[in-house]
């Protein structure tokens, strides 16, 4: 299933791409290509930051995909700030050379969306998931499960972009925002949630399963325990 039309180069980089390009072509007519080339290098460098590829999504309606490409950085029991609720949190650290759409991990509605303006500490560290500048997503899963997805700038990144709102039905692998030049997401799932990934493991946004629900029946039966919104 590849619920967004894929464009290959994600929308947000054709302006950035353009810019790079006609650069590096005005360089190579005026200079030579020895002159352009570190102009070319820069064009490469935004062509590949910005690729967007399509992916499968996984049909389990227990499995969680991975909101984002990058490397799992933390895998811990919290309170998850958000949904106000004990949670288990999986981390995705994003370097610039990943794909940088971030992914619905599950099927189901957007109950809000929660955005902080903070600081650009580097997104590798512990304390980036409060300090920085971020957007929550807390969706309802279709089991009954509440699932909190949110976007953390790092120290490069400075814009985060999200195109769903409250109310909105979101599917497994959908495509609902974008971060530019290195980040992170965090994912705080119900607390019986059995991860899928470990620590330093590499993960791709809506292919990878991170974590499993207990059962889609434990997943509704919970619903009562977590506080609501």
């Amino acid at each position: 299933m590849t619920p967004y039309p894929h464009p290959i180069i994600a929308r947000e980089g054709w302006l950035f791409l353009g810019l790079a390009t006609a650069i590096a072509l005005i360089v190579q007519f005026a200079a030579g290509p020895a002159w352009a080339l570190p102009f070319w290098l820069v064009a490469l460098f935004v062509l590949q930051f910005f690729r967007d590829p399509a992916r499968p999504v996984s049909a389990d309606p227990a499995a969680v995909v991975a909101p984002a490409d990058g490397r799992v950085i933390s895998i811990e029991a919290v309170d998850d700030p958000y949904g106000r609720r004990p949670a288990l949190k999986i981390s995705v650290f994003m370097n610039v050379f990943n794909v940088h759409s971030n992914r619905s991990p599950v099927d189901g509605v957007v109950e809000r969306v929660e955005y902080f303006p903070g600081k650009f500490f580097n997104a590798d560290l512990d304390k980036a998931s409060e300090a920085n500048e971020r957007n929550a997503l807390l969706i309802r899963s279709a089991n009954g499960s509440l699932v909190t997805c949110v976007q953390v700038a790092g120290l490069i990144a400075r814009r985060i972009l999200c195109y769903v709102a409250g109310g909105a039905a979101v599917a497994k692998g959908q495509r609902f925002g974008f971060i530019r030049f290195g980040s992170r997401v965090d994912l705080y799932l119900p607390p019986d949630t059995s991860p899928e990934v470990v620590i330093g493991d590499k993960v791709k946004a809506a292919l990878t399963v991170v974590a499993r629900f207990a059962t889609a029946a434990d997943g509704a039966s919970g619903r009562n325990s977590e506080s609501r919104p």
